[in-house]
């Protein structure tokens, strides 16, 4: 599929890309190849390739970002993107492709907003040509509003007969251990999810008890505007932050707070990192002997580290072991583990885990033949 918004590029260069790139050379993970006068910009979804081709020095950064968001989009309208979902809603993506952009220059790509013109049923009910014509006109208006308003990720006149809204921090912790314990590197990335169905067009206004440095001010401030204020254990330092696009940045620099019109549904709101101050929530303590040659065994502690009032759930753990394991066999202090031969991995899964508090696990496997395997990647 295709779709050409300038004419210096033929589509001829299009099967250059097939030849060179699909079925040609392995060019590993390099997602920028150029090929005569033009620059390819591609990503891949599944068994799809997502390309864009251009002749002029562009920004790589908004290519790849507008390739996302029409992955994003084409998910929102058939759930997966693959070449059976394409080839069953082709009417559909070029009406898409057609909004999307223009000129080569990236336009709305929002699913709320597309989805209130296009829709994804390929035969639409007949109408008289007078309705018809009012309806689309009214569509188009309302569209205009969207597209040109301070808000077009949300439309109007959302009515529910309950407002909820869900806020959910999701984060990912990534640290680095020596042999002995000690913390070499830690740092994790968060996202604020929220899902709102709220009637109207509210303004909602959410508070952090962080510590952010102002850029240049040489003073720290902190989530309810004030300075000067020496550090406390319980701040924590936020950096990169990345918001969505319905928060209002301009009352976020002078008073610290996420002042936002949510759009209706699930939606990312915030994305940051933390670099400094990361607790470690987990500490995980393998040892593993070899007995002989065709025995390996495994004695693994997991302690928590927060507070016992605290309490983790599904936690599972992941113990790389040699391949052409045989079985193995197990004694557990708390949940349930497993080997699973696809992956050369023994699993360990416990329901629950307390806050101050520790398992442990002791397993013995048998190989048919001893082969090279990493004792340090034990992973939860």
């Amino acid at each position: 599929m295709e779709r050409q918004y300038r004419d210096d590029v033929t589509r001829t260069m299009a099967k250059a890309f097939q030849t060179e790139i699909i079925n040609g050379k392995d060019r590993g993970n390099v997602p920028v190849v150029n090929l005569g006068a033009c620059s390819f910009l591609y990503r891949r979804e599944n068994n799809v390739y997502l390309v864009a081709v251009t002749r002029q020095n562009v920004n790589a950064m908004l290519c790849f970002t507008f390739l996302n968001e029409v992955v994003a989009l084409f998910k929102s309208y058939f759930n997966k993107v693959s070449e059976k979902s394409l080839k069953n809603n082709f009417v559909v993506i070029y009406e898409l492709l057609d909004e999307i952009c223009d000129h080569g220059y990236p336009q709305i790509t929002s699913a709320e907003v597309l989805k209130s013109y296009i829709t994804q049923k390929s035969v639409r009910s007949k109408e008289k040509d007078g309705d018809a014509s009012y309806a689309a006109m009214e569509k188009a208006k309302a569209v205009s509003m969207q597209v040109t308003g301070a808000v077009q990720w949300r439309a109007e006149g959302l009515k529910y007969k309950k407002n909820e809204v869900y806020l959910d921090v999701v984060e990912n912790v990534s640290m680095t251990m020596s042999h002995t314990g000690t913390v070499l590197r830690a740092s994790a990335t968060g996202v604020i999810q929220m899902k709102c169905f709220l009637t109207g067009m509210p303004e909602l206004k959410i508070g952090l008890n962080d510590k952010l440095e102002d850029v240049g001010g040489g003073q720290e401030r902190t989530a309810g505007g004030g300075h000067g204020r020496a550090r406390s254990k319980k701040d924590i330092e936020l950096a990169d932050l990345q918001f969505h696009q319905c928060v209002n940045l301009s009352k976020f620099t002078s008073e610290k707070t996420i002042s936002f019109t949510p759009p209706d549904g699930e939606f990312e709101l915030m994305k940051y990192r933390v670099t400094e101050g990361v607790s470690l929530p987990f500490k995980v303590m393998p040892a593993v002997k070899e007995l002989g040659r065709t025995r390996v065994e495994y004695d693994v502690k997991i302690r928590s580290c927060f507070a016992e009032s605290q309490q983790a759930t599904v936690l599972r753990m992941r113990i790389p072991t040699p391949k052409h394991t045989a079985k193995a066999t197990f004694k557990l202090s708390g949940g349930k583990a497993k080997y699973v031969a696809k992956n050369n991995e023994l699993v360990w899964k416990l329901k629950k885990f307390q806050g101050r508090s520790e398992y442990t696990l002791h397993a013995e496997v048998e190989v048919r033949s001893i082969h090279w395997f990493p004792y340090d990647r034990v992973g939860v």
